[in-house]
């Protein structure tokens, strides 16, 4: 691997890493704070952040000049963007609100799915028989993840929340993969307030009350670790792996978001859970692109 391939891949496992922490700290965060104005403050978080992270380099002299900036022939994709993170946050937090931790931690690896399909459809995006193979063992670790108890033949509905999310967040990883030559910076400003705005005026228009300022300051503090920063090297990898393989490396964060749950909670897993989380890690290993 050269070592500029290295720098796209390591974006994309740090994306990985900072986005782990959402599910757990959004869960300990819901018991104070309404779903909708949960997803409008994390992604608040990520614009609002990124600007003044943005302003600050500026003033020492460490802009990116270099970037290119968004431009006019990019708004197609721009305002799918928005929409999209309007509704995806919104459905993660209702699902998330219904739903173990712990189990949407993994079903976020349904975005993988739904992104290398419409990478496939929409864009043409060669995707080999082995991300197919992994994509189904995925595809069937979400089913059992999904299922309302270990003998029960109906699906939780928080749990289908979750994967309406992952879908949404399919196609906008296309949407943002498009972009993914324009200043990584800008494009999480741009996602951040526009989306932001929209979920708040949705939570605004449900009578979600605003919460409490310190559970609205961490709310703010992990959209924008958690989104800002996660989205930024998510983009910037792109520019490099292209929407299917960031996609695929990204794949990790469940897992850590898994993990930090079960700590978190302090949850006893049961065998349907174990049993699925060894369907996705073989999943996630199947969708992993080989490197020379």
């Amino acid at each position: 691997m050269s070592s500029r391939a290295g720098r796209f891949v390591a974006a994309a496992f740090l994306a990985a890493c900072l986005y782990a922490l959402s599910t757990p700290c959004s869960k300990a965060l819901l018991a104070n704070v309404a779903p909708n104005m949960m997803a409008a403050l994390l992604y608040l978080g990520a614009g609002v952040g990124m600007a003044a992270l943005t302003a600050a380099r500026a003033a020492v002299g460490r802009g990116s000049s270099a970037e290119a900036p968004l431009e006019r022939a990019d708004a197609p994709y721009v305002a799918a963007m928005v929409l999209l993170d309007v509704a995806a946050p919104i459905l993660l937090m209702v699902g998330l609100s219904h739903a173990a931790p712990e189990n949407v931690a993994l079903l976020n690896n349904f975005e993988i799915v739904a992104t290398a399909v419409i990478a496939l459809l929409a864009f043409q995006e060669r995707v080999a028989a082995r991300t197919w193979a992994g994509i189904a063992v995925i595809t069937v670790s979400c089913a059992l993840l999904s299922l309302e108890g270990e003998a029960a033949l109906s699906f939780s509905s928080g749990s289908l929340l979750v994967l309406g999310a992952c879908l949404c967040w399919g196609v906008e990883n296309n949407c943002t993969s498009r972009l993914s030559q324009r200043d990584p910076a800008q494009v999480v400003i741009v996602k951040g307030l526009g989306s932001g705005a929209g979920a708040l005026a949705v939570a605004l228009v449900a009578g979600d009350a605003l919460p409490a300022p310190p559970d609205a300051l961490a709310a703010l503090l992990l959209g924008f670790v958690a989104y800002g920063l996660s989205i930024f090297f998510y983009v910037y990898a792109q520019r490099g792996l292209g929407a299917a393989r960031t996609s695929a490396y990204y794949a990790v964060n469940p897992f850590i978001g898994a993990v930090l749950s079960l700590v978190l909670f302090r949850t006893v897993p049961g065998p349907a859970f174990l049993l699925a989380l060894a369907l996705m890690a073989l999943g996630a290993w199947l969708v992993t692109p080989r490197e020379g």
